[in-house]
Formats: C-alpha cells, sequence, structure tokens
C-alpha cells in the first residue's frame, strides 16, 4: 500500500471517529432541548435546535469527505 493510500485511510479514521463524536454531542444535546423544552424555556430550546440543525448539516458534509477518501 502507498503512503498516499496510507495517509487517506487515516484521514478518512480520524473523521470517522469526529463523526461519531458529532452523534453522540448531537443525541446528548437533543436529551437536554426536551428537559428544557418541558421545562418552558422555548428561546433556549429554539437555540438548541438551531445547534442541532448545524451538527447534521456538518455531518452530512464530513460523511461526504468520508466517502470521497475511501473511494479514491
Amino acid at each position: 500500500m502507498s503512503k498516499h493510500q496510507d495517509y487517506k485511510i487515516a484521514t478518512a479514521d480520524a473523521l470517522t471517529l469526529l463523526l461519531h463524536n458529532q452523534h453522540a454531542l448531537g443525541a446528548s444535546i437533543e436529551e437536554i432541548t426536551h428537559w428544557i423544552s418541558e421545562s418552558g424555556a422555548g428561546n433556549v430550546a429554539d437555540n438548541a435546535v438551531a445547534a442541532l440543525e448545524t451538527l447534521d448539516r456538518n455531518a452530512q458534509a464530513i460523511t461526504g469527505a468520508i466517502m470521497r477518501l475511501r473511494n479514491l
């Protein structure tokens, strides 16, 4: 295997771990958002939902980058 291929695999593996972390953070923010919403703090819950949307959008971009690295 070439050094270039090794670098691509290592980069894709690192991005995969970051993506898993991002999903875990999203899940925890979602749980906290439900709790905040039930407590009546609608504005705070709305801000948390916006953060979740950013995480989702970025997760899609990271997934695309991982797929490109693994397919090259």
